[in-house]
């Protein structure tokens, strides 16, 4: 797939991927979705690749939102499928996601930005950063997943105060809400995301994927999210990660995780 409006990069292990809209401030359209989609996949799909980074492009935006003008004339049957749409083949698709992804959040994170961000399994930020799902100032609600995984990380009250009022906050006050992991200086961004990155991959990639799947599990209707740990937690044992992991351990050495 030709891509026009990202930028991947792949290396030791870990797939960076960069959304390259800068003069839309990596503003979210319908062919980026697709992209994002299809290089998500791609790279869920190669075993090499055991941690993937999402940013964007400048120091202004990570994304600044959806692409307004894609859908300013939409009735309510096309919202619907937008909305549907969107959830499943990105928002959805990400969380779900067995290859762990970081958000390096490297600027305003807004609308459809920060629900892309609330899609990632670990969020980090720049300093500059500003957040927010501005919404209701345009009639509108998130539709992406914003008022159900904004209310899942920094509380009910929280996210009705951020939604409703549609107002930004920055970098350190969503470090201290627990939107965001941790917050770094612009310039230091990326290479900590790496370096959080080589720890992560130092560990059994199968093991990490039934942890992202028993922990999302918590969050899903008429799923007991114990039982599916405990589902988890059986499958490691038939793999060969366990026996290599155990036997690493034991042999006082470094486990070497083929992911099988």
């Amino acid at each position: 797939m030709r891509l026009n409006n990202l930028i991947i990069k792949c290396e030791n292990g870990i797939g960076i991927i960069t959304i390259n809209r800068p003069k839309k401030l990596n503003a979210l359209n319908e062919a980026t979705i697709s992209e994002l989609h299809e290089t998500l996949k791609s790279f869920d799909e190669n075993e090499s690749i055991r941690v993937i980074i999402l940013t964007g492009q400048g120091d202004k935006a990570f994304v600044a939102g959806a692409d307004i003008s894609e859908f300013s004339d939409f009735d309510m049957e096309q919202a619907a499928k937008l909305s549907r749409q969107g959830q499943e083949q990105l928002f959805d698709y990400a969380e779900n996601l067995s290859t762990p992804i970081i958000a390096a959040v490297n600027g305003f994170a807004l609308g459809g930005g920060l629900e892309l961000a609330m899609s990632c399994h670990i969020r980090i930020s720049s300093s500059n950063a500003q957040l927010g799902l501005p919404e209701v100032s345009l009639g509108l609600i998130p539709g992406y997943g914003g008022t159900q995984r904004l209310a899942q990380l920094v509380g009910k009250g929280r996210a009705l105060e951020l939604i409703t009022s549609a107002q930004m906050i920055d970098a350190f006050k969503s470090e201290a809400w627990g939107l965001v992991n941790s917050v770094k200086p612009y310039e230091e961004l990326i290479p900590y995301c790496i370096s959080l990155a080589n720890k992560i991959k130092q560990n059994g990639p199968l093991a990490i994927a039934s942890a992202i799947k028993a922990v999302n599990s918590n969050y899903k209707d008429n799923i007991n999210g114990f039982d599916v740990e405990t589902s988890e937690f059986a499958k490691c044992f038939g793999t060969e990660d366990f026996k290599e992991g155990v036997s690493a351990f034991l042999g006082k050495r470094k486990a070497k995780f083929k992911g099988l």
